[in-house]
């Protein structure tokens, strides 16, 4: 009897997407990936994941269903690709009741298992340098989302507007500018247009001047500052030199550390570990865009268990691509701003461990309650373990805690199944 696979494949220089497949032969799938007709040598595809399956058309359907919302298109196998999002492929396929056993796991960067005998062409045999490729990937560079005007619109208007009043608002994430509002950002749109209404005291904007040049604002990195004078609103650019536009840049940090009041901005989902531990430790009030599975991520956990920040009104569910079209990308909004009377507060089912259905309540092998589709128990004080969504919809505000800064992964009969996060009533 023939064996069966479900794979995660990965193109070198596209970061930001995967695709989640079938076969019934793992080294001839890999070599009709990079036998395609233009593909780049330069961007050779690589295994993430691999692993037997009893039928896998039906795990590969299961997988279409579960992470329909992740898809780059409803008629593709390709899907959005980040550290949590992939965690959470790998755990619900290792989780499903067709899984045989795991073949490969890539675990990070720096090594890498060989799983079939035949294997992309070195970098010396292909006549390149490892300087060569990171050039390449910095241009094709496509894991970064965009921000629509309506997006930021909503969240903002969900807070008081004194919060604004007389503060120096940083966008410090790619945010150009321009007289033409298409080439021009949604956060310093929205700021501009609004500058008045919030009685700001200056804008601050910076433009990374690498990878996609969406705005059409050159590949050169500037300081962008609206201020009112006596004389009316004044625009600035500032090209300082050698200066990159990253939020790491050190002038982006003097600005932040020395200027800024708030910060908001769409920070890229590749650097995010680094721009909450800048952002969030800076002491500066922010309100940010991240994955929205961040809340049970190991490298965020511990800034919602100290309470330095939490989520924000809304989620975010299509951004703009570096061409400027629509695609998905589950994206949440979060801040250290007060957060008063959250709609999603009604979304939240506390009620007493008995009155929990049976269905949503479970205990796994260590006897770890699990409490599903939002309801928490209201007269259970040890802890218990959750899901993103209830910490989304503001449990943390309603007399819980998160005990452990780190996911928690329940086992059930032995079977590794979706992370959570431990909490526990105050």
């Amino acid at each position: 009897m023939e064996k069966e696979y479900i794979y995660i494949i990965q193109a070198l220089l596209e970061p930001s997407k995967c695709k989640i497949g079938k076969t019934g032969d793992l080294e001839r799938r890999l070599d009709e990936y990079n036998s395609m007709t233009g593909k780049s040598k330069e961007n050779p595809y690589r295994y993430l994941f691999t692993c037997e399956v009893k039928d896998m058309g039906q795990v590969e359907n299961d997988i279409k269903k579960k992470f329909s919302t992740h898809r780059e298109t409803k008629s593709k196998e390709i899907y959005f690709l980040n550290i949590p999002l992939f965690e959470n492929y790998v755990n619900f396929i290792k989780s499903h009741p067709l899984f045989v056993k795991e073949i490969f796991i890539k675990t990070d960067d720096t090594k890498e298992t060989k799983i079939v005998k035949k294997t992309p062409p070195s970098l010396e045999e292909r006549g390149v340098s490892k300087k060569d490729i990171l050039q390449k990937a910095q241009r094709a560079k496509n894991d970064e989302f965009y921000t629509r005007y309506e997006d930021v619109e909503k969240e903002i208007s969900m807070y008081d507007k004194d919060l604004w009043k007389d503060k120096v608002v940083f966008c410090n994430c790619d945010d150009a500018v321009d007289d033409d509002d298409r080439n021009t950002s949604a956060f310093a749109l929205y700021f501009m247009k609004n500058f008045k209404e919030l009685n700001l005291k200056k804008l601050i904007c910076t433009h990374y001047g690498g990878g996609w040049d969406i705005f059409n604002q050159g590949t050169k990195g500037y300081v962008f500052t609206y201020i009112f004078t006596m004389d009316g609103y004044r625009e600035i650019k500032d090209y300082p030199a050698n200066y990159t536009g990253s939020f790491e840049d050190p002038l982006s940090v003097k600005i932040l550390k020395e200027e800024a009041d708030i910060v908001c901005t769409n920070p890229p989902f590749s650097k995010m570990a680094d721009y909450w531990k800048l952002v969030v430790g800076s002491g500066k009030k922010f309100l940010i865009i991240s994955n929205i599975a961040n809340v049970l991520t190991t490298a965020y956990v511990h800034y919602f268990k100290d309470e330095k920040i939490w989520a924000g009104y809304n989620e975010i569910d299509w951004f703009l691509n570096p061409k400027k079209e629509l695609t998905r990308a589950a994206g949440h909004w979060y801040t250290n701003f007060p957060v008063a009377d959250r709609p999603k507060y009604k979304q939240l089912k506390i009620v007493s461990l008995s009155k929990i259905p049976a269905k949503y309540k479970n205990y796994d092998d260590k006897g770890m309650l699990l409490a599903d589709n939002c309801y928490a128990p209201s007269d259970y004080d040890m802890p218990f373990a959750v899901s993103a969504r209830p910490i989304l919809n503001g449990l943390l505000e309603k007399g819980y805690k998160i005990i452990d800064a780190k996911e928690y992964y329940p086992y059930i009969t032995g079977q590794k199944q979706f992370a959570r996060v431990l909490v526990q009533k105050v």
